[in-house]
């Protein structure tokens, strides 16, 4: 029933609508109702596609065999509504790794056009957020390119609250004080909103980069949980609805080093979102200049290019591949 693909070591279970009402979840017609009403399903799904059988858990793995739910396509033409579901049971309103997944799962259903499609992903923060999906080819390497818009900045492009104004190479960065508690080399952030929220911390040393076993360990998860999720599992704090947390820093020109820890999910292997908004804050600070930037992280690189003029950052686009897991 539900088929798991791998994008970058970020894992994603692809499951029908009709196929999760063939076993019994009350799953609404429609995606817009679905995500209006997704406390009342969520859970029962994630439990049923993605919870590991008792008897086939690895030593030492995720409490999850993915790190989240692709539910859909309600539709057999394009544009797809899908619905992304984070392992907690709440919907993430964009992910690039995700959606390179369902854009793959689209293709092999025979439902992709060869021009691309538009991918609308509904969630119950508000409108369903639009990404425009086109097959490529990129260094032999068959994928697609994702458009992911014209990204904000600041505190009010994801509603930081509490936080306060700080340079960074000369650039205007925010002080996020719970970041800087937990180590005080965490004290420059750059926010970006790129479709969904995100705080990128810059740092000026790759070695006070966070691996992703620190990240799953006491107390470090809990204080990172606290900032990244919203209530009732963490604290809300800078952004009530929670925010996606990375760390970057320079390893050379328009390369750059980042890890993840994903609002709903902890720390993960790799994010497309989190890497295109970490070439933004990039860019931002005087970084990298627009072209293409790669972004390493530990489950992989991922090739952005960004479009600037006149001194603004105006369209980010990811390049993004997935194979279907045996």
């Amino acid at each position: 029933m539900t088929q798991f693909y791998d994008a970058r070591g970020n894992i994603y279970g692809v499951v029908s609508p009709q196929a999760l009402r063939s076993e019994g979840n009350a799953l609404p017609a429609s995606a817009t109702e679905c995500a209006s009403s997704r406390q009342s399903w969520s859970a029962a799904a994630i439990k049923l596609c993605c919870d590991w059988p008792e008897d086939q858990r690895p030593a030492n793995s995720k409490s999850h065999r993915s790190d989240g739910l692709l539910i859909g396509p309600f539709q057999t033409s394009a544009p797809f509504d899908v619905l992304i579901v984070n392992t907690d049971g709440t919907l993430a309103e964009r992910s690039g790794n995700g959606l390179t997944i369902f854009s793959q799962a689209l293709t092999e259903q025979g439902l992709m056009p060869e021009e691309g499609a538009l991918l609308r992903v509904h969630h119950d923060r508000g409108n369903a957020v639009e990404t425009s999906v086109k097959p490529a080819v990129v260094e032999g390497v068959q994928g697609f390119w994702l458009d992911l818009g014209q990204p904000g900045f600041g505190p009010d492009a994801v509603a930081a609250q509490t936080v306060q104004g700080i340079e960074f190479n000369t650039r205007d960065v925010s002080h996020v004080h719970p970041l800087a508690q937990l180590d005080p080399d965490w004290a420059h952030s750059q926010f970006v909103r790129i479709g969904n929220p995100h705080c990128v911390t810059l740092l000026g040393d790759a070695a006070a980069l966070p691996s992703n076993e620190q990240m799953r360990e006491s107390p470090l998860n809990e204080g990172l949980t606290q900032i990244a999720y919203a209530t009732p599992v963490g604290a809300g704090d800078p952004c009530p609805a929670g925010v996606n947390l990375q760390w970057a820093v320079l390893e050379s020109p328009q390369r750059v080093l980042a890890r993840v820890f994903e609002r709903g999910e902890g720390p993960t292997a790799s994010s497309g979102t989190s890497a295109s908004a970490v070439a933004s804050a990039a860019w931002r600070v005087g970084w990298v200049v627009a072209g293409e930037v790669q972004v390493v992280m530990p489950g992989g690189t991922a090739p952005i290019l960004l479009e600037a003029a006149d001194g603004e950052l105006l369209r980010v686009r990811l390049f993004g591949t997935a194979r279907l897991m045996g």
